[in-house]
Formats: structure tokens, C-alpha cells, sequence
């Protein structure tokens, strides 16, 4: 696989025939995540399509008149010009492939498909999420020498991985960029020799028989089955939103806020993520207007007060976004003025979304254990569900907090229970 620079464009896309270029950057945990999917495609592929990587904040100009403005970022070219849609953000591998078929022959398609076999892999224990919970069940496993997998759609870490920065892990003097304690994590769980099978799709997930189907080839079977799938972001369902995601609607700052340098920002959310997050933007950004549907902010009072104290930040309270467009390029957000029912324009140059989480159970299968009125999952003190032999741990439990420390309690606790059953 060959990167590029600006100055290659025209030479190795333009004339290039069939292309996919990746726009990534550093410090950017979904375009790590991508890494090995773009990777394995192009063995896959390579034959007939040219994989190409560019390296986004090196090549700004670039990326501003191709209208990329997320990392990472798949652009499609055949014989110079841009075909299919951009994908950008958290991408999945079937994504990727789907375009790329659609760049060939059926014949060509068979005959690359021809290439792949299945397999079979057998483990003791099989971990689904590699989040604080995760990685931590993963350490002691691996310390108690139990065959295990590690199994992630994304990079190890987690929501952990894309915090900017985490004040409150015990061991740690300062706070640390949430990247870099999944990092410290995920490396101390691999010296252990678990295995990792990350930046995968999860084809479908068997919890009674205990089998794993990864990118519909490899499937993994175990004596038991640890759930840490953790949670997702919220998304706001108004119109606009999922056509704009990646495209000046971003839910990570840790990824897309120094894309902001001088500009202004909205946020839309009041609680500790959002404060924290909004923190964080004005690093870059001149400017942030937070739009929060209540009288008060919901954070911890002292986030509060750091936020109140920084001039670059203001709210707009009891307000909520009800559609989002763009002009050129800015990003206008239509807000409802929930106590007279004005609708408003926001005009900014990108949405920063922070409004809470939902548990990932979709991934599961048909058989799901038993779960409370929020969709959490139930489990015993030993994070035992009502499922025989699989476990669930940090956030996806139901559970009165959500931290990491608390997350890798739970993984401490699934793991020595499995080691001493094994």
C-alpha cells in the first residue's frame, strides 16, 4: 500500500484508474481502528483496485477542495473521478467492501471472493469488547495462562480511547489523553498472550451455543463468553444529522476538534461529557455555544465551574436542535426555544453532539440475557447473567455508575470467577 501527497493526486488518483484513498490523521482512534480493514482489503482487492493513504493534516488544502472534513475519511475514484459516496468516521469493513464490488465485474468479484476461507477457532474464554472491562479481564486471564480471545469492532480502549483526557484513574498524578491509557492497557493485556481480533466486523454472535462469527469467514467458539460491549453515543434523530455525520456533525473532539483552529462551534448537550468535551474544543476553536434543553447544566459541579470560568464558552439553556443544514460551508442549527417555541439559527462552522449513551446489545444474537427497563444487562455479584456460562461487565451492566475504574472492577471480577471455574 502507497501513501501519498498532494502533489501525487493528480498522477497516482487522477490517472490512476480504480482508487480508494484514506484520509487519516494522527491521534485519531477510528482511523486506527481502520488501519487493518483498509489493510487486509487491499490484499484482497489490490489486484485491480489501487489502495491509497494521505495523510490529512499534511495535505489540508487537499482535503478542504475534496470537502473532507473528518478523519478517517474513503474516497472512491475510477479513471479520475469521484464515484460512489464518502464514507468517513467509525468505518466498518462490509462498508468498504460493498463499495468496492460495485467498482467490478460480477466475474471479478467471484474470483476475489473465491479467495477467501473460512476457518475455525477454539478458546476458553472469548472476550466480546475491548473497553477498560475488556482489557482487564483480559490481563488476568491471560496472567492465569486461560486461552483467550479479545474480540473489538474498533481499537482496544473503548469510549475510554476517545476522552481527551481522564483525571480520575487512580495511579496516575496527572490526567492522562483517554488514547493513551487505552494504549497503556491494551499493551499490558497483550503481554499477557491473550489474542486480539480487533477493528473486525461481528457477523453474528451465538451466546447459547457460545460461538462468534468475525467478517463472515472465522468462526470462534468457547466454553464461555464474557459481554463488555460497552455503550454508544446518542444521536438525535433530526433531520440532517445522519447526512451531515462526518461531514460537520462530529461526536468525537478527541478526533475532530483541532479541525477548528479560530472557528466556531456548537455543542449540543449539558452533562459531563458535554462540559468536559466543550472544554476541550475551546483549545482550538474561538468559540463555543452549547445547547442544552434544561435550566441547568447537569454535569459535576466543579466541570461546571471550570466552564462557567472560560470565556469562550456560552449556553443557550432550554433550547434543543430540531434540524441541521448546510450553506456552503457552514453548519446551521435550526434550536427551539422550549419556553416560547421560537425557532432559531445557529450558524457555525461544525456540531460537536454529547448527549448520553445507549447500550450495544444489537450485536448479541437472538438469545439475550436478562435485562432491566433501560436495556442494561442484569447480572450476579460475580457478573454472572442468567445465561449459562456468559458474563457481562462494565458499562453495558446494569449498574448504578459508569466509570472506567468501575468498569475495570467488573473485569476483575468476571475473570477470577472464570479462572477458578476453569
Amino acid at each position: 500500500m502507497k501513501e501519498i501527497n498532494a502533489v501525487d493526486f493528480e498522477k497516482e488518483v487522477l490517472n490512476g484508474g480504480k482508487v480508494v484513498l484514506d484520509f487519516y490523521s494522527t491521534e485519531c482512534p477510528p482511523c486506527e481502528a481502520l488501519a487493518p480493514k483498509f489493510e487486509a482489503m487491499a490484499e484482497l482487492y489490490g489486484e485491480k483496485i489501487k489502495f491509497l493513504k494521505i495523510f490529512r493534516q499534511g495535505n489540508r488544502e487537499l482535503a478542504t477542495e475534496l470537502r473532507v472534513s473528518s478523519s478517517p475519511t474513503l474516497l472512491f475514484f475510477d479513471n479520475g473521478k469521484q464515484i460512489l459516496d464518502t464514507i468517513s468516521g467509525g468505518i466498518k469493513k462490509s462498508e468498504i467492501q460493498e463499495r468496492l464490488d460495485k467498482m467490478l465485474t460480477i466475474q471479478e468479484i467471484v474470483a476475489i471472493k473465491a479467495n477467501q476461507k473460512k476457518i475455525v477457532s477454539e478458546y476458553d474464554v472469548v472476550i466480546l469488547g475491548g473497553g477498560p472491562a475488556g482489557l482487564t479481564a483480559g490481563i488476568y486471564l491471560g496472567q492465569a495462562k486461560i486461552k483467550t480471545v479479545l474480540i473489538d469492532p474498533a481499537l482496544p480502549g473503548g469510549y475510554m480511547g476517545i476522552t481527551h483526557q481522564v483525571s480520575n484513574y487512580p495511579g496516575f498524578e496527572q490526567p492522562q489523553q483517554g488514547f493513551m491509557l487505552a494504549h497503556y492497557m491494551s499493551e499490558q493485556a497483550k503481554h499477557t498472550g491473550i489474542d486480539f481480533k480487533v477493528a473486525v466486523d461481528i457477523t453474528s454472535v451465538d451466546l447459547v451455543k457460545k460461538e462468534i462469527v468475525i467478517d463472515k469467514l472465522e468462526t470462534i467458539k468457547a466454553k464461555k463468553i464474557i459481554i463488555g460491549t460497552g455503550t454508544t453515543p446518542n444521536t438525535m434523530n433530526a433531520p440532517g444529522e445522519s447526512d451531515y455525520k462526518g461531514r460537520g456533525i462530529s461526536y468525537c473532539a478527541t478526533c475532530d476538534a483541532k479541525y477548528f483552529v479560530d472557528k466556531e462551534v456548537t455543542v449540543i448537550g449539558g452533562g459531563n461529557s458535554a462540559v468536559e468535551e466543550a472544554q476541550f474544543i475551546t483549545k482550538f476553536a474561538n468559540k463555543v455555544t452549547m445547547i442544552h434543553q434544561f435550566d441547568k447544566l447537569t454535569a459535576n459541579q466543579t466541570a461546571i465551574e471550570q466552564l462557567q470560568a472560560n470565556k469562550k464558552i456560552s449556553v443557550m439553556y432550554e433550547h434543543e436542535p430540531r434540524k441541521f443544514e448546510k450553506r456552503g460551508d457552514k453548519m446551521i442549527t435550526f434550536v427551539e426555544d422550549l419556553k416560547t417555541k421560537e425557532l432559531k439559527e445557529l450558524e457555525s462552522d461544525g456540531v460537536f453532539v454529547f448527549i448520553g449513551f445507549k447500550s450495544n446489545v444489537s450485536v448479541l444474537g437472538e438469545t439475550l440475557p436478562e435485562m432491566d427497563k433501560w436495556g442494561y444487562i442484569v447480572t450476579d455479584e460475580d457478573r454472572k447473567t442468567n445465561l449459562p456460562d456468559v458474563f457481562a461487565i462494565g458499562d453495558i451492566v446494569s449498574k448504578k455508575y459508569r466509570q472506567i475504574t468501575t468498569a475495570v472492577a467488573d473485569g476483575t471480577v468476571a475473570a477470577i470467577t472464570i479462572s477458578k471455574e476453569l
